[in-house]
């Protein structure tokens, strides 16, 4: 779902007739969606979901970027300190209710970064039609993880859990052959 912010008129300064100018105001729609990270990913050449803060200039593009009605100029300077606290907000949504119990200490399983390459592979590979690539980012990272837990994604067991889980199969099977091993 798109966020919708209305931009107020501003005064600017045109520098051909010398004079200031009213910038008639606008409504800008912004899309927290893959394509937008993969457009930001594209220019700066690094993982959207890098553990370090953005800088206000790659933080400035990804709003740019997350942008997809049309303008006629660059419209990021003119947003106020609540576009910005309005756009900020919606990023951070997880636009489900859908939960997941985390695993002990909060540890991720993958020390590898998320790039937009690798959501489209997922998208491929449990066939995500990608149309989705326009969703809120956080909706499409919840189906994706859905599908890596439906699809066998299990914690793996300790060699206790293993020997425990062997013994009472072993003892099921002499039951049932009515056999002493």
């Amino acid at each position: 779902m798109p966020l919708l912010i209305d931009i107020p008129d501003t005064e600017g300064w045109d520098p051909v007739n010398e004079e200031f100018i009213t910038i008639r105001g606008e409504k800008a729609i912004f899309e927290h969606s893959l394509l937008s990270i993969s457009k930001w990913e594209s220019k700066w050449h690094k993982p959207f979901f890098y553990k370090q803060n953005k800088t206000a200039e790659e933080t400035n593009d990804y709003i740019r970027c997350m942008l997809i009605s049309k303008h006629n100029q660059d419209i990021v300077p003119r947003l106020s300190k609540e576009n910005v606290d309005a756009i900020t907000k919606y990023i951070e949504n997880t636009m489900t209710a859908t939960t997941f119990s985390e695993e002990k200490g909060g540890k991720s399983t993958s020390s590898s970064y998320i790039t937009n390459e690798l959501i489209y592979y997922k998208m491929c590979l449990y066939n995500i039609p990608f149309d989705c690539e326009k969703w809120h980012i956080n909706r499409l990272l919840t189906l994706i993880k859905i599908f890596d837990m439906k699809n066998g994604k299990q914690k793996k067991q300790s060699l206790n859990e293993i020997y425990t889980s062997n013994r009472e199969r072993n003892l099921a099977r002499r039951a049932m052959m009515n056999s002493k091993g």
